[in-house]
This record gives C-alpha cells, sequence and structure tokens, in this order.
C-alpha cells in the first residue's frame, strides 16, 4: 500500500511534520466553526446583546488580521517553530478564557486570541507543506480537505456537549484546546525550522497602479463580509428565530462545510472547462439566489437545500478569483499579503454591521443586510466579465 508521504513525495526525516500539519489543520477547522456553533449558547448565558456578539466575531476576524502581519515578519526574527508555538497559544488561552467569564471586554479579547492563533496555524501549515512536499498541489488539497473534515465534525461535538451532556458547551471548547495542546507539543517536537529566516527579495512592482488587481481584492473584501457573517451569524439566526431547533441549527454548520467541500472539488473540475470570468458569474449568481432563499424558507428541505446550493456556490469564488489574477501578482508575498490584508476587512466590519442592525430590527433583519454585500460582490463580478470581454476583443 503506498503511504501519503510516497504520494505528496515528502522526505523521510519530514513525514511525522507533515502528519503535524496535517493534524493542526483539522483542530483550526474545528475552531472556526466552533466559534459559530457556541455563540448561542454563550449569548443566553452570558446574556449578550446582538452588538457585542457582532463585535466577538469581529474581534476574531481582527485577530486573524493581525496574524497575516505578525506571521508574515515574526519567523524571520525567531524561526518558525518559535513563532507557531508563541502565536498559537492564543488558540488555547482564548478559548479557556471563553470559558471562565462573560466580562464583554475579556470576551472581545478571548476572541481577538483565537483569531490571532487561526491566522497564524493557517499561514505556516500552508507554507510549510509547500515546503516540504514536492507535490504541492496534491498536499495543499489534502491540507484544506484535512480543515473542512474538522469544520464538519465541531458542530456534532457541540450538539454532543450540549444535547447530550445538557448546556455544557464549554466541554466542546476544552476538547478542542486539548486537541491543540497535541499539535503544539508535535510541533515542538518536530523538525520544523528553529532558525530565523532569510528574507528573500520580492520583484513583484507597481500592483498598486493596477486597475483589475484592486477590482479582484474589492471583490474578495465583499465575499469575505459574506462568509465570516453567514460563519458566525446563522446558528444564531436559526436558533433565535425559532426557525430550527439548536441541534438542526448546528448542523447546518457541518451542511454548509461538507457542500463547500464539494464545491472546492467541483469549480477544480470546471475552471478547467469554463472561462473562470464566467465561471464566477454563475457562482455569484446562485449565491445570491441560495441566500434569499435560505432566508425566506420556513420548510426544513428547502432551508438545507438553499444551504447546498450556497455552499456550492461559495465555496469557490475566492480561489477562482485569485486563479484570475495576475500571474506576477500572485507570486508576491506583497500583492497577495496586500489583498488577503484588504479583504480581509470586510470580514471584520461586517459581523458587527449585521449585529448592531440585529439589535434595532431583530436578527432576520440583520441577516438581511448580508444581501448588500452580496450585491455588491456580484455588481463587481460582472463588471470584471464585461471588463475582460471588452479587453479581449480590443486584443
Amino acid at each position: 500500500m503506498i503511504s501519503i508521504a510516497k504520494i505528496l513525495r515528502v522526505k523521510r526525516e519530514d513525514v511525522p511534520l507533515m502528519y503535524t500539519v496535517y493534524f493542526a489543520f483539522f483542530v483550526s477547522g474545528m475552531m472556526n466553526t466552533l466559534i459559530g456553533t457556541i455563540l448561542p449558547f454563550m449569548k443566553s448565558e452570558y446574556n449578550m446583546s446582538y452588538v457585542l456578539s457582532g463585535a466577538v466575531i469581529s474581534a476574531h476576524q481582527i485577530g486573524n488580521f493581525f496574524a497575516l502581519l505578525i506571521s508574515g515578519f515574526l519567523p524571520y526574527l525567531i524561526g518558525r517553530k518559535k513563532s507557531t508555538l508563541t502565536l498559537s497559544l492564543g488558540f488555547v488561552v482564548g478559548f479557556l478564557l471563553m470559558t471562565l467569564t462573560g466580562n464583554p471586554l475579556f470576551l472581545l479579547f478571548a476572541f481577538l486570541l483565537t483569531g490571532i492563533g487561526r491566522g497564524t496555524m493557517s499561514n505556516i501549515t500552508n507554507v510549510v507543506m509547500s515546503d516540504i512536499a514536492e507535490n504541492k498541489t496534491a498536499s495543499l488539497n489534502l491540507l484544506h480537505a484535512s480543515f473542512a473534515i474538522g469544520a464538519f465534525l465541531a458542530p456534532f461535538l457541540a450538539i454532543l456537549s450540549t444535547s447530550v451532556f445538557g448546556v455544557h458547551w464549554r466541554i466542546s471548547l476544552w476538547t478542542v484546546v486539548f486537541l491543540e495542546i497535541i499539535a503544539m507539543v508535535s510541533f515542538s517536537r518536530s523538525t520544523l525550522s528553529g532558525k530565523s529566516i532569510e528574507k528573500k527579495k520580492d520583484e513583484a512592482t507597481g500592483f498598486y497602479r493596477s486597475r483589475t488587481y484592486w477590482l479582484n481584492t474589492a471583490i474578495l473584501f465583499f465575499y469575505l463580509c459574506n462568509e465570516a457573517s453567514i460563519m458566525g451569524w446563522l446558528v444564531t439566526y436559526f436558533t433565535d428565530s425559532g426557525i430550527l431547533s439548536p441541534s438542526l441549527a448546528q448542523i447546518t454548520s457541518s451542511a454548509l462545510w461538507i457542500f463547500i467541500l464539494i464545491g472546492r472539488l467541483l469549480c477544480a473540475s470546471l475552471s478547467i472547462k469554463l472561462d473562470k470570468n464566467f465561471l464566477l458569474v454563475l457562482l455569484g449568481f446562485f449565491q445570491i439566489v441560495f441566500f434569499f432563499l435560505m432566508v425566506s424558507s420556513r420548510n426544513y428541505g428547502l432551508i438545507y437545500m438553499s444551504i447546498f446550493g450556497f455552499g456550492l456556490a461559495m465555496s469557490g469564488t475566492y480561489p477562482t478569483v485569485l486563479a484570475t489574477m495576475n500571474p506576477k501578482y500572485n507570486a508576491s508575498t506583497i500583492a497577495v499579503g496586500t489583498t488577503i490584508a484588504t479583504a480581509t476587512l470586510g470580514a471584520i466590519s461586517m459581523p458587527i454591521i449585521v449585529g448592531s442592525v440585529a439589535q434595532e430590527i431583530g436578527i432576520a433583519g440583520g441577516l438581511a443586510t448580508i444581501s448588500i454585500a452580496l450585491l455588491c460582490m456580484f455588481a463587481l463580478i460582472l463588471f470584471k466579465f464585461i471588463s475582460g470581454k471588452k479587453t479581449l476583443k480590443n486584443v
């Protein structure tokens, strides 16, 4: 039987590190989804307002934003191993702090720390797998599949801790903290470099003058507005509106991640056969259609069908936009970093907007504001498609 290491062409001494990386990203996926699934229980026990609930989701995204900046240069100072272990502590401390207090300031700080831990893990795992595996395409696809599996399983862990053991949502957080500690111990004993990294010169210049570069960045900005808000608020919406029971509402997160995983595989296949800009138009259109169906329906079958369609449509947007960017910019750490950092501002701002509106007119009205970001994203995608057609015609 051929091992995964042989398929990915990973050196024997790096095989333990490979499994550590996959396990760490699996745990990161669990943490990512668990935040949205346990938020209704925290909101109820700590008497959190919709504004505070939105603020903590935004705080998590702010932490993720900081991690993109910090984890980008810290390895050059203290090495990958020390920077990974140091920043990943935010994951552990943040989750533990959530279980100890409902103080708003401490909760905001806790969610900020979890964002730093999540962003660091995302950064380091992608970089390390690209370094140690010769078959980079397969290794990164498998890496993101491990994240999706963790994201899929997390709601069931929440259901187990809240339905079987009563409303003990803390058990699910403690379980994930335990798994993260195992990942950190494994990293500390791995072949991950402990030396500072020599910084390479970035050759890409002039990206900030490119209109198409900023158009793609704007599309990703509104996409992350949608993704962060839906991932953070969907379970709360179905629970507080009484449309679904808490258990069924938590399963929506698992369903969404399964459909996202399927959608990524489907879009990878379609991108070979279809024009990528046209594929983006289809993805944007179906996101709008299935989102409105999801928030307007009261039928269980239609709700899950709309989640299925929305997950499929949402899954391919981010990678397809990046794939249509100038290859010179995709190869630039500065250009890609600027794109991701700018787009992440959308993930920071939108959840608190949803919470503020929900505080005034109810959770249904709050979630409905996501449609504005969806429509803005689709308008930009259409402009990108039409502009691309005109450019080809002129050529």
